[in-house]
């Protein structure tokens, strides 16, 4: 028989570690770069970038966010980005804009100190799509050499690294929806370890994918309503019937606390907790219980030292799908109660697939900075069965010292973030 091995007891914790957090990089539907991201999800007024795209004519949901406002070619040059899959191509002007936002010169940086770690669900999807039409229809000899270096996973990070200059470990994480999450759980552990000094993580994505969005259809996963692009989604609301897909990424710069306070960076805010865990319930739905998401939030607070009192802000998944709302939100009032103030920002950015946790954990730091929630836009009729306050029509001041980004993905895949105020 095998012996039970014991849980670890609370004394044989690792101490808790706050990793800083002192760049931001954000390209998203409602805004490029940090500033206007940051105004675009406050703003109730705002509209994002939502409208039907050519390559999904004729499907039920033939829209989704797109970034607007930066020209990936002018920004990289001609040859980069065709080295590129449009999901790199975002995440390299995210880490160039973070890394600029934290004051870092890679150029004099201790490169082999710095990592990349970054989040992706489906990595270089659309240019896979684009060269299985070639080899239909032109054979396999006009079938590019270079779909195998774009479409991997884990060429946003290596695009990253490239274009930074970065010699430590560069990291690709894929774990669906919770991805950038992951991600930045594994960059504070990274950090806590003193395997670097330095980490730049998140998520990246772009699923232009004709394929996908059918699929999605199939599985009634995202919202059909498309008289409406812009009111499509809906998160926590009555009316809810599905996800709209975005596109974007996320990055923040984190550092061991040390290295920050010896260079006189400015801190905006401390990743202090990570956990994560699994369903073990279904490929795609989520443990009808909220169990796995539960386990991860409690692990994420006893990593930071932390109380479930102690929360103020959470920046909830909140998909706009009927099942997922009502089982974190019901899982986050059982956990933390009435009180915190809980916002969903996808509203105004799209359901970013594995760059959603890099994306909404940079608007969980800005509202630990402004100690301002975003409101939860298309929020007009509340389920009455969702009992969380959930931030709606206009942002709302608050003050909160912890906040709490929560992430779910397809197979089970839970995570969670405890931020503090610097």
């Amino acid at each position: 028989m095998t012996a039970r091995v014991p849980h670890a007891r609370e004394a044989d914790r690792p101490a808790p570690f706050a990793a800083a957090v002192t760049g931001i990089g954000l390209v998203t539907a409602a805004g490029a770069g940090t500033d206007a991201a940051w105004r675009g999800v406050c703003d109730p007024a705002a509209a994002p970038s939502v409208h039907p795209v050519d390559e999904l004519a004729g499907l039920p949901c033939d829209f989704m966010y797109t970034v607007t406002g930066t020209d990936p070619e002018a920004v990289l040059g001609v040859a980069a980005r065709r080295l590129m899959d449009r999901f790199s191509q975002l995440a390299v002007i995210a880490a160039r804009e973070a890394v600029a936002d934290a004051g870092l010169d890679p150029s004099v940086w201790d490169s082999g100190r710095v990592a990349v770690v970054i989040g992706s669900a489906h990595g270089g999807l659309p240019f896979y799509d684009e060269q299985h039409t070639v080899l239909t229809e032109r054979g396999a000899r006009r079938v590019s050499p270079k779909l195998a270096p774009l479409t991997v996973v884990n060429s946003a990070a290596s695009s990253v690294a490239t274009d930074l200059g970065v010699h430590g470990p560069s990291l690709a994480v894929s774990t669906a929806c919770s991805s950038g999450t992951v991600a930045l759980g594994t960059a504070h552990q990274m950090l806590r370890s003193g395997a670097c000094d330095i980490v730049v993580a998140g998520g990246a994505e772009s699923v232009r994918s004709r394929l996908l969005i059918a699929s999605a259809c199939q599985m009634r996963a995202v919202s059909t309503r498309r008289d409406d692009p812009r009111a499509a989604c809906r998160p926590f609301d009555t009316h809810r019937d599905g996800f709209v897909v975005g596109e974007g990424a996320g990055l923040l710069v984190l550092e061991r606390p040390e290295h920050a306070r010896a260079r006189g960076a400015a801190v905006r805010a401390h990743i202090a907790g990570y956990g994560a865990s699994s369903d073990a319930y279904s490929a795609v739905a989520p443990d009808p219980g909220g169990r796995g998401i539960e386990r991860a939030l409690r692990t994420a607070l006893a990593d930071a030292g932390l109380h479930t009192s102690d929360v103020g802000h959470v920046n909830a998944h909140g998909t706009s799908t009927v099942a997922n709302d009502l089982i974190e939100a019901t899982m986050l009032h059982r956990v933390l109660g009435e009180d915190p103030l809980v916002t969903s920002t996808k509203a105004m950015t799209g359901h970013t697939l594995g760059a959603s946790g890099g994306i909404e954990a940079a608007l969980t730091v800005l509202a630990l900075q402004h100690q301002l929630v975003p409101p939860t836009a298309n929020l007009d009729a509340p389920d009455p069965a969702i009992v969380v306050d959930v931030v709606s029509k206009e942002a709302r001041h608050g003050r909160f010292d912890c906040a709490v980004k929560t992430s779910l993905g397809f197979g089970g895949h839970n995570a969670a973030l405890v931020l503090t105020r610097a």
